[in-house]
């Protein structure tokens, strides 16, 4: 066994060009050069000031950095994280030189998606459906929808009645009232009490107990009302107390209700699912085209619509992201009820027309059986590209969220193309490729 030199090192990892130490054909490099960078650096250089506030972070690393977090399925913390690591995310960002630090910290990205706002995240979707030149054209696409859930807890009423109950208390130590009672002990044995409410035997004592949580909840909405000043009730906290009775006056069968108290804007959707009958969230449509499989349209709805209801919002789209409408849209049953939408023909699949010739019966078979290519693309979006659950806050959080999915599902569909252009099979030629 030969003696090891230990005192041999490599004295430099990467000279003073961090670019002449990459691969040039990495399909990652490639992509940053096909990123128009100076038109993101002119749209957002609007929503930052020269005079006032601390240094900004360049546009392109702020941008770079939410590309790179969707596409690679990774939170804001760990996108920085790694962005340190590793020399093809600092170049992609638009560095020269191998950086030791951490770009910024991970709230910076929290700031730079309120700061360029819905709209912002729009420019950087229809970028990457630009990208693909003619392939995103196509005059035909499917359209499907699917639930974005939100990142809650399942919803039950002693859940949110124990919730209302904690901030109450919360509220109060704040403020420094001294409370009659905070009822901490009391709370803890009814929470064990409705533990067991599917049981038949414990059924009743499990109604009592959440009736004498929504009691102790409005005891304290009531007291509080008492006890803190006028201008801080009005001010800061009468929306929470009107939100809070509301969550304890709802029943089972009423419609609109209440399900998370930090996302009150979600709603409830049943799919039929046996695992999972019921998703909290909210809607999402999603449109690709039909040969090439791009997404080139989504929009998350606010209100649980009928999916005949969300097609002219889903096709205006499509408009808007390419700039050209789509003329044929091909969905599934569930949008029955629709024949034409803003000039747009809507195929289903039902049975053939009398009138239809053999030729015409194959072509509306083949649009149909294609249209079921959307749904892998659904399956991926979940998986892969962080549209399982949505992390982000409010509504706004479920449009950015759902953007920036669509629009890693695109970018990794040109990596994809560049990379078998430059290593093509065996067995295909590169015209092949191109072609």
């Amino acid at each position: 066994m030969l003696k090891q030199n230990s005192s041999a090192h490599q004295p430099n990892l990467f000279g003073t060009d961090l670019l002449m130490q990459l691969d040039a054909n990495d399909p990652l490099r490639k992509l940053s050069f096909a990123i128009p960078w100076h038109y993101f650096e002119q749209a957002f250089s609007v929503h930052y000031s020269v005079a006032t506030g601390a240094p900004s972070k360049p546009i392109r690393l702020m941008v770079g950095l939410l590309v790179l977090k969707q596409l690679e399925n990774l939170s804001d913390e760990t996108v920085v994280l790694q962005w340190k690591r590793n020399p093809y995310y600092q170049a992609f960002c638009g560095m020269t030189e191998f950086q030791c630090r951490l770009p910024c910290h991970s709230t910076e990205l929290v700031h730079f998606r309120k700061r360029i706002g819905k709209e912002g995240i729009e420019k950087i979707f229809q970028m990457s459906v630009v990208l693909h030149g003619e392939q995103a054209l196509e005059d035909t696409v499917n359209i499907d929808t699917t639930v974005h859930e939100k990142n809650i807890t399942y919803p039950t009423d002693s859940k949110l009645a124990i919730k209302i109950i904690n901030r109450l208390n919360k509220i109060a130590k704040t403020h420094g009232i001294a409370q009659r009672r905070t009822y901490v002990r009391e709370v803890k044995s009814l929470r064990l009490d409705i533990r067991h409410y599917r049981h038949v035997k414990k059924r009743a004592k499990a109604k009592r107990a959440l009736k004498r949580l929504r009691t102790i909840a409005g005891v304290l909405i009531r007291e509080l009302r008492r006890k803190l000043p006028q201008h801080c009730v009005f001010e800061c906290y009468q929306q929470d107390f009107l939100l809070y009775e509301r969550v304890l006056k709802q029943k089972t069968h009423d419609k609109n209700k209440i399900y998370s108290l930090h996302e009150p804007q979600v709603y409830c959707m049943a799919k039929g699912k046996d695992h999972k009958p019921y998703e909290y969230g909210s809607k999402a449509s999603i449109a690709s085209t039909a040969q090439g499989n791009l997404i080139v349209g989504v929009v998350s709805h606010e209100q649980n619509l009928h999916d005949s209801h969300t097609l002219p919002e889903i096709l205006r789209h499509i408009e808007v992201s390419r700039g050209r409408a789509a003329k044929q849209a091909v969905c599934d049953r569930g949008y029955l009820g629709k024949s034409s939408v803003n000039g747009t023909q809507i195929i289903l699949p039902k049975k053939a027309l009398k009138k239809d010739t053999r030729y015409r019966k194959d072509k509306k078979r083949k649009q149909c059986r294609r249209r079921a290519a959307i749904e892998p693309i659904i399956g991926h979006l979940k998986s892969d590209y962080r549209l399982a659950r949505n992390y982000l806050k409010g509504a706004i959080g479920d449009h950015i969220n759902l953007l920036m999915a669509a629009c890693a599902w695109n970018l990794k569909k040109w990596l994809l193309a560049i990379f078998w252009f430059l290593f093509p099979p065996e067995n295909v030629t590169v015209t092949d490729v191109k072609q």
